[in-house]
């Protein structure tokens, strides 16, 4: 059994369509990042960057105590290597789907979060438009490295899906909210139709965490509480020796 500690954001989501594409049971830990769940210090064990997704694997291939992994591409390496499926095993072609996915961490997620972050703070923070225009930019630009990419083979890493596709398809669900004409990106589209389409998608796509909670039972010292939590982190202090 596979215990993968979600909440239904992007990068949780990459990681419920691979489990469904690969057919594995799995159990939903539910990780409240508005709460600060991922403060905790039981979370902190298996995910020392106190973000979600994370994974504990209860049946490793070494078959030793459970394993834990944290970052959504890492656990998706992890689980294709596992299974043998959707990671191809010939050195050109392992690193043909790994560098997309790197792509994916080191790019596509962080600058489409960022577009998200900046597009909602609040006027009495100060003008945003500087950092607007570069992340509208920025999001802009990587639809066009997909679009491009796209324009000559079926998929991200060349005829076969994988978890290039599957890492890069969440963080691509928003492109209206996003600002984005996919008319402007016609090969994307061709993509973003077919991986919208397959049923283990939709089901990874699906998933949720809990029932979720009334905005209007938050009292004001909890949402104090929280805002404290979540915004301008700074490092954790180290445990006392």
């Amino acid at each position: 059994m596979i215990d993968l500690h979600y909440w239904p954001t992007p990068n949780g989501k990459k990681v419920t369509i691979l489990l469904e594409e690969l057919g594995l049971p799995y159990k939903i830990v539910p990780v409240h990042i508005g709460r600060g769940d991922q403060f905790t210090d039981g979370f902190l064990q298996i995910s020392p960057n106190n973000r979600m997704p994370a994974l504990v694997d209860h049946e490793p291939a070494d078959g030793g105590a459970p394993l834990s992994v944290f970052e959504s591409g890492a656990i998706m390496i992890y689980l294709a290597e596992k299974t043998g499926r959707f990671l191809p095993a010939d050195v050109r072609g392992k690193y043909e789907v790994i560098q997309w996915v790197i792509w994916q961490m080191a790019n596509q997620g962080p600058k489409f979060g960022e577009r998200g972050h900046f597009s909602r703070v609040a006027p009495e923070h100060g003008d945003q438009s500087y950092a607007q225009r570069r992340f509208n930019d920025e999001v802009h630009r990587l639809y066009g490295v997909l679009n491009n990419r796209l324009y000559d083979r079926r998929y991200i890493a060349g005829d076969e899906y994988s978890i290039a596709d599957m890492i890069s398809f969440p963080w691509t669900a928003s492109w209206e909210l996003q600002g984005i004409d996919m008319g402007e990106f016609k090969y994307f589209k061709r993509w973003f139709d077919e991986i919208s389409a397959r049923p283990a998608v939709q089901r990874g796509m699906a998933v949720v965490a809990d029932p979720g909670e009334d905005p209007k039972s938050i009292t004001p010292e909890e949402q104090e509480r929280r805002r404290g939590l979540l915004y301008n982190q700074r490092a954790r202090p180290a445990p006392a020796v």
